[in-house]
């Protein structure tokens, strides 16, 4: 094959991964970037320890895709996270995997991620231009002739690939304007929406627990009535409602605005509904002559508490030992 001069536009690791692979394949790559450098947004991955990938096996990895796995099928079974692996650790980035397959490097920092794919592109001579902005397609006909850039200048190319991202993040980049410029090239865009994203809560009670953290509790997303997913894991009370890895990845399966969605959240996903009141009557066995709102201690974090109490509808003043057993069991 003939040597083509391709124009990437996006300089994120999709971009960045798109020039490499095209120099490897012996052709002449030219690498836009709007901003002054190179993957902004991937330095604040994974809160800057940057989680490249899972290294779950493929069925796994096809689960975890929310929206339209088999979109993703040819493309992953051609080069999977194991390559992706390989990849990097040839770029002189050494991995490590973290509890739940989680994949990051050895020195934790998302900047040797960027060393490394820098590293790659300066070895097959890419060339990097950094805060240019592309204005639009250049077509003639049906055909793709180049890039125009923001100055009014025109690029010509034998192929271009578009890496520019979604409207994710607007202050890496990640702001969406590049749908403009498909828009005017004669592409239909599908509403966007947010996804992996913390949730506003109706009740104001999460606010009051802003900061907490809770471990190995289960948390449900239901739409309506009808249950959508659960999982065990993580989750965090915030400000506006609730975070957390738990939270992010079921917040994705929220898809019609209009409808009415609501979590449930489990924190003793261990016990069972016996159990559990066993393991309440022992408790209220062992503190008896305090009041209800002394008794919970064991039971749950102390910030908590105060939520738990009002809710159950019980007397924080009542005594343990005069607490019947119909109101244990709403508790």
């Amino acid at each position: 094959r003939s040597m083509s001069k391709i124009g990437i536009v996006g300089g994120g690791p999709a971009g960045m991964m798109a020039a490499v692979t095209a120099a490897e394949a012996g052709h002449q790559g030219d690498l836009y970037e709007q901003n002054e450098k190179l993957g902004k947004k991937l330095y604040i991955t994974g809160k800057g320890r940057c989680n490249l990938t899972n290294a779950c096996d493929s069925e796994q990895f096809f689960k975890m895709i929310v929206g339209n796995p088999r979109f993703m099928y040819s493309a992953l079974n051609r080069f999977n996270s194991q390559n992706f692996m390989a990849f990097m650790e040839a770029a002189g980035v050494p991995l490590k995997i973290e509890r739940g397959d989680r994949v990051f490097p050895v020195s934790d920092k998302s900047s040797d991620v960027i060393k490394g794919f820098s590293k790659s592109l300066e070895k097959n001579n890419v060339a990097i231009l950094l805060n240019q902005q592309i204005s639009g397609l250049e077509i003639d006909g049906n055909m793709l002739r180049g890039l125009r850039l923001k100055n009014g200048e025109t690029i010509a190319y034998d192929a271009v690939i578009l890496a520019t991202g979604g409207k994710s993040y607007p202050s890496t980049g990640s702001d969406g304007s590049f749908f403009e410029v498909l828009k005017a090239a004669g592409h239909t865009i599908t509403p966007l929406r947010p996804a992996l994203v913390p949730v506003n809560t109706r009740e104001q009670w999460p606010m009051s627990l802003q900061g907490l953290a809770l471990k190995n509790v289960q948390l449900a997303l239901y739409e309506k009535d009808k249950k959508i997913a659960s999982e065990m894991g993580e989750m965090l009370f915030t400000h506006f409602g609730i975070s957390g890895p738990l939270v992010l990845s079921l917040s994705s399966l929220i898809k019609n605005e209009a409808s009415q969605y609501s979590f449930k959240l489990d924190l003793k996903p261990g016990l069972s509904e016996e159990t559990l009141d066993k393991r309440i009557s022992r408790d209220f066995l062992k503190y008896q002559n305090r009041d209800f709102s002394n008794s919970l201690n064991d039971l749950l974090p102390s910030k908590m508490i105060p939520v738990v109490i009002e809710m159950s509808g019980i007397d924080p003043f009542k005594k343990v030992n005069q607490i019947s057993k119909e109101n244990r069991q709403k508790l």
